[in-house]
């Protein structure tokens, strides 16, 4: 499976798209949890006492799992795409 990162989440993972292996029927949180493994200086950039930061967007298939599913807890398989989104701010 792939995640997408997005503006400094790709200079902190070294490039805009990590490849994990997780099997069918994992979680977005095993998902999270190997990429940061891949990644250990993503940890810094998403996590917060452990836990995915609020600030942080993430999105499975384009979609909120917070608010479309059930969270960390949703299900993927090799095909699903997921992303890693920065808060983003401008004027």
């Amino acid at each position: 499976m792939e995640w997408k990162l997005f503006a400094h989440l790709r200079t902190a993972a070294d490039g805009g798209t990590v490849s994990v292996d997780v099997p069918d029927g994992a979680t977005v949180e095993t998902a999270l949890d190997e990429l940061l493994a891949e990644r250990p200086a993503l940890a810094d950039e998403v996590l917060e006492d452990g836990e995915l930061a609020d600030h942080v967007r993430l999105l499975v298939d384009g979609e909120d799992p917070f608010a479309n599913g059930d969270g960390l807890a949703t299900t993927v398989d090799s095909e699903t795409e997921l992303a890693l989104f920065p808060p983003v701010s401008g004027g």
